[in-house]
């Protein structure tokens, strides 16, 4: 309990400095009694103790905001995550630009504005997505994009120097016949799924051109693997979204429907695993900070496969999560599967043992993070 309530203090980091020391004053007083106390702790090891908790909170603070870090895909639903959580930590030197401006299917545009910004760091959020009917209906366009994106900020980091690339895959490119915990040395290893192959296909160029060039040129290029995201600035539009926010759209709009069911395409029976947008930001700033002090195990990682699986570990079927969607938006609908539409991979959940040795978990519930998602939707929409 007492490790617990000191592991709020990077929580609340992004707090006003007012809240930030009233609450390391209460702490040090209910810390103090407990172990000083309770426990016969000599007072100069209790402070000492506090005192290196601190420093390693505040150490990584001062160290992403000391660099300048380029957040491609600003305005989709990672890149906004990751802008709230930067700017909430007091991390400014932030660089990005809008579409119009900046086309990254433009090979020379992309060099000029990266050799002209110098960003220290790269996080590649961008790209297109969608769900089984987007990528079933405009595979060519999935291809070509996301397969010129990737390289194209690839080969721009190498030719500019940047040492710091952190690319984002998705765990849509593992294999389809996975049941069990999908490790990171399984790609390739069988047949994708069809109905997503074309993204995933142009994925897997990107994590192999990061792969080749850490082989080939020494670098520590990255590609992290997020399991299924949902959260704010999602698509929610029901033609080319994800499951969870098209079951999210589902429900919140039958309230205002007279009708006493809910479609929902697929048998309902494939599981899944997801997380919430702002885990992921959370994620993507500790492996950056784990980067920048040249962790050792996060460098042994990458020499050996160059992706890191993350994901909450949470799974449930498609069914379920319908349940749960219809109760926490009170539609209080029935519901219809409709099994002439694609079911998809039949189960899909990250082995995460590699993040958990480096020290990374999620914080948030599958039921507070779909509460603050059919929220934002419902506002938003």
């Amino acid at each position: 309990m007492i490790i617990g309530r000191l592991c709020r203090v990077q929580i609340l980091v992004g707090s006003s400095k007012l809240e930030f020391g009233l609450f390391c004053i209460f702490n040090r007083i209910y810390i103090f009694y407990f172990i000083t106390i309770r426990f016969n702790v000599s007072v100069d090891l209790f402070k000492k103790f506090f005192i290196d908790l601190e420093i390693i909170v505040m150490t990584k603070l001062k160290v992403l905001r000391s660099k300048k870090i380029y957040i491609t895909g600003h305005r989709g639903m990672v890149g906004s995550a990751l802008m709230r959580y930067f700017k909430k930590n007091k991390v400014d030197k932030l660089i990005y630009a809008e579409k119009k401006k900046l086309d990254l299917l433009d090979k020379r545009k992309v060099e000029n504005f990266i050799k002209r910004k110098k960003p220290d760091i790269i996080v590649n959020c961008a790209g297109r997505v969608g769900g089984i009917l987007a990528n079933s209906s405009y595979p060519v366009e999935f291809l070509n994009e996301n397969i010129e994106i990737q390289l194209n900020l690839i080969n721009a980091s190498f030719k500019n120097k940047i040492k710091h690339f952190i690319n984002l895959g998705s765990s849509c490119i593992y294999p389809n016949n996975f049941t069990k915990h999908i490790k990171e040395e399984f790609i390739l290893t069988s047949t994708l799924e069809k109905t997503n192959e074309a993204y995933a296909l142009a994925k897997i160029m990107g994590l192999k051109l990061c792969e080749f060039y850490n082989k080939q040129y020494r670098t520590n290029y990255l590609t992290l693997m997020p399991c299924n995201l949902y959260g704010p600035n999602d698509n929610f539009n029901s033609k080319n979204s994800h499951f969870i926010p098209a079951l999210i759209k589902k429900f919140v709009d039958s309230k205002y429907s007279k009708k006493k069911f809910v479609e929902i395409w697929g048998s309902g029976l494939p599981k899944r695993e997801i997380m919430h947008v702002d885990d992921l930001a959370d994620a993507i700033s500790f492996i950056i900070y784990k980067k920048l002090a040249k962790n050792k195990l996060l460098l042994n990682l990458i020499k050996k496969n160059s992706v890191i699986n993350v994901g909450s570990g949470q799974e449930l079927t498609i069914k379920k999560f319908a349940n749960l969607i219809n109760l926490l938006s009170q539609s209080r609908k029935k519901l219809r599967f409709n099994k002439k539409y694609p079911d998809g991979t039949k189960r899909k959940i990250l082995d995460l043992t590699n993040l958990r040795k480096l020290g990374w978990k999620p914080k948030i519930s599958i039921e507070n993070g779909l509460i603050d998602t059919i929220k934002w939707y419902t506002k938003n929409k």
